[in-house]
């Protein structure tokens, strides 16, 4: 069984059409990279897997179900988690409330009025081993605008990991890292079980190349290119789409 099947997906904004006949399957426990020129669609298409978006056309499938029209919290229901690629913390609060959070699923509105939550025995043994799964547990007692940006990200997979996702959707998990900081991310993603099957947006093509599996390359809303980082590496296409987007960067 596939974790995630796209068939014919398009989205349309009033006369402009954003995602054209997207199509890809994602086996279980792969690490799949889209990437591609700033515009291409490769957040759109993740604000439609998750559910934020709802497609024009197309039907997608989580492990055999179609999930089309479903909303963003049935899909997490049925194991789908994603970070962002601007951090959605509580700055205010500390690493570990993030955490605990995190695993109850409540409004921060109701947060003051529930006992303290680290008086929840279970959910703080969670937190622990979460947060120590992604070197994060010694600065649980820091409040979020302490840590360092990189450590924000890191905290940021955590929080998408608390819902034991069987797919994990990260958009640009690197993106503001120090070249350290990077280096870290990366050895972080890999240490993920194959029971989570991942799949991540990214410009970094060392984060690409180096987590990546299968690489789906989109342009202008299209796919223009999938396959192993080999074959991306030779394409043709894809390496005139990227002196192109440079030489209009420049």
């Amino acid at each position: 069984m596939q974790a995630l099947s796209v068939k014919g997906l398009c989205l349309d904004f009033g006369g402009l059409r954003a995602l054209w006949d997207v199509s890809f399957d994602i086996h279980i426990g792969e690490r799949v990279a889209i990437i591609g020129p700033n515009g291409a669609g490769k957040t759109t298409l993740f604000n439609v897997l998750n559910g934020q978006l709802k497609a024009t056309a197309g039907r997608v499938s989580l492990f055999g179900q179609d999930i089309t029209r479903l909303t963003t919290y049935e899909r997490v229901h049925l194991g789908m988690s994603r970070s962002f690629q601007l951090t959605t913390l509580f700055l205010n609060l500390t690493v570990l409330d993030n955490t605990l959070l995190a695993f109850q699923g409540i409004l921060p509105s109701r947060f003051q009025l529930l006992k303290p939550l680290s008086s929840y025995r279970s959910l703080y043994h969670k937190a622990r081993e979460l947060l120590g799964s992604m070197a994060l547990w010694e600065k649980r007692n820091e409040p979020v605008t302490t840590i360092s940006y990189g450590e924000q990200r890191k905290l940021e997979i955590a929080l998408a990991l608390a819902s034991r996702p069987k797919l994990l959707l990260l958009d640009e998990p690197n993106c503001g890292l120090t070249a350290s900081e990077n280096t870290e991310m990366i050895a972080q993603l890999r240490k993920l079980g194959t029971e989570i099957t991942v799949i991540l947006v990214a410009h970094d093509m060392d984060l690409v190349f180096g987590f990546a599996e299968k690489i789906i390359v989109f342009h202008y809303g299209k796919i223009i290119s999938q396959g192993t980082c080999d074959e991306i590496r030779r394409d043709e296409r894809v390496k005139e789409v990227y002196m192109r987007s440079q030489e209009t960067s420049g």
